[in-house]
């Protein structure tokens, strides 16, 4: 499969194949994720979304290569990836403020112990740029699924990624939570430049937003646009329905 190249660094995927005691979960998944672009993952359950991304994460060991390029094909070494996982467990009846449950992952500090006006005030740049600056104090078991989802994108901005990971953020969330996340998340493309990759099952969102789609079944079965990959007879093929069907 030919892999469209540009002048922008980008995330480049080469021949990832994972597999766990001798069944194929993945299978030669090369692609590109390159900067300033939203890319997205679909595809039906157990395609191997999931796997993927821990392979991403070094949770996975794999076979083939991942690297961070520069438009010359140059390595750029130390890729830095943040994740926004699906859910957060956690006891919800837990005295722990959003400003505490940062704290924690900004500060080598242990919280009881006080949180520093330096700490807070890093808590508080995050919250606001992600547009969830008045949560700092709100119990995180109080948080709706919307902006719970904006606190983690928070932690996972700092420090600023290369590749930010998501894997469906959006699931759970009410329409307006949905569209402030959404709003945020393309902000945050368009000022830092990065390169987003976000598993989604909405094939609408993915119509209207994914700047790339990667079908995926355990290897790459299409990708491009969005209008491309829809058309594609793969896509009818996985989903049972033409693209325009997924567009009603």
């Amino acid at each position: 499969m030919h892999l469209h190249s540009c002048a922008l660094c980008h995330i480049d995927l080469n021949g990832i194949s994972v597999r766990r005691g001798g069944q194929v979960l993945l299978q030669d998944v090369s692609m590109h994720i390159h900067c300033g672009q939203l890319t997205v993952l679909i595809g039906q359950n157990g395609a191997g979304k999931t796997t993927l991304i821990r392979a991403l994460l070094g949770e996975l060991p794999h076979g083939g290569s991942i690297r961070h390029v520069d438009g010359r094909g140059l390595d750029i070494p130390h890729l830095r990836t943040g994740y926004v996982p699906q859910h957060l467990q956690f006891d919800r009846e837990m005295p722990l403020t959003v400003c505490d449950f940062m704290a924690a992952s900004l500060s080598r500090r242990p919280v009881w112990t006080g949180i520093s006006k330096k700490t807070r005030a890093r808590v508080d740049e995050a919250l606001a740029a992600v547009d969830a600056a008045g949560l700092a104090d709100l119990p995180l078991g109080r948080c709706s699924g919307g902006e719970l989802q904006r606190v983690l994108l928070a932690l996972a901005m700092n420090p600023a990624p290369d590749l930010l990971v998501l894997d469906e953020p959006v699931s759970g969330i009410d329409s307006n939570g949905l569209q402030m996340f959404l709003d945020t998340l393309l902000d945050l493309k368009r000022t830092h430049h990065m390169a987003i990759l976000l598993v989604s099952h909405d094939l609408r969102f993915v119509r209207e937003y994914a700047d790339h789609v990667v079908l995926l079944d355990k290897s790459v079965l299409a990708q491009g646009s969005a209008a491309e990959v829809f058309a594609s007879p793969e896509f009818a093929s996985v989903f049972g329905f033409s693209g325009e069907e997924a567009a009603e």
